[in-house]
């Protein structure tokens, strides 16, 4: 082999080495990932007769002034309802990880004249939402979508005010069935310092209630227990 062909051997390794993806600490979710199908749950309609929003505002103890994450808004069905419960004096943050999505619920922000919400692009892993800013922080049936659960909610509890609370809205059912079963959800949170408070079964349908409380610090990605697939 000639030296010319070595020093291009190296080089096209060396880049190999460089374009290859750092390995992840944190560990992977052991049971099944919904794909995002849709921005929209379904019609807004549908879940205003069954008075999903006032239930589950009312369990979280939704007030005016309080600052709010509203994590995968999707079209945004949660967000215009927290806008008004915050009030002015409140704020609300809508957060999408499809840029498409975040668009059109930025228009529907502006067009609905909503002062006091803005609107931010996260990633999968990682919701890009300022520390220690929130009073609340809603995943409404979105974390069974979740493709990093264990580095999502690292990142996302970092989010939390002092005192403050994640609500986790889903169906108890398989994940794949666009579901979460409670006692994987549990787990999961607890893997990362987060303590149930509320647990609720919501009226007229087999979506569930479920809040959140930091309980201990935050683990290091490597120390973090992953859970067994509950179903």
């Amino acid at each position: 082999m000639s030296s010319r062909s070595a020093i291009v051997l190296l080089l096209i390794a060396v880049a190999a080495c460089r374009a290859a993806p750092e390995a992840s600490p944190f560990p992977k979710a052991r049971r099944p990932v919904a794909p995002i199908v849709s921005d929209s749950f379904s019609t807004e309609d549908a879940r205003d007769r069954v008075g999903e929003a006032e239930e589950v505002m009312r369990l979280a103890g939704i007030a005016p002034g309080m600052s709010v994450a509203d994590i995968g808004a999707g079209e945004g069905y949660y967000t215009v309802r927290l806008s008004p419960m915050v009030g002015p004096r409140g704020r609300v943050l809508a957060q999408d990880i499809i840029p498409s999505t975040r668009d059109r619920l930025a228009q529907r922000v502006q067009r609905e004249n909503l002062d006091n919400v803005s609107v931010r692009l996260g990633v999968a892993a990682d919701p890009k939402i300022p520390a220690k800013s929130f009073d609340r922080i809603f995943l409404v049936h979105m974390y069974h979508e979740v493709t990093e659960p264990y580095e999502f909610l690292w990142h996302l509890r970092e989010g939390l005010k002092d005192g403050g609370l994640i609500v986790v809205v889903d169906a108890d059912r398989p994940v794949k069935r666009h579901g979460m079963p409670p006692k994987q959800l549990i787990c999961e949170f607890a893997s990362i310092g987060l303590q149930p408070v509320i647990a609720r079964r919501l009226t007229g349908s087999d979506a569930y209630f479920t809040s959140f409380r930091l309980a201990s610090p935050r683990p290091e990605p490597t120390a973090i227990k992953p859970c067994e697939n509950a179903a």
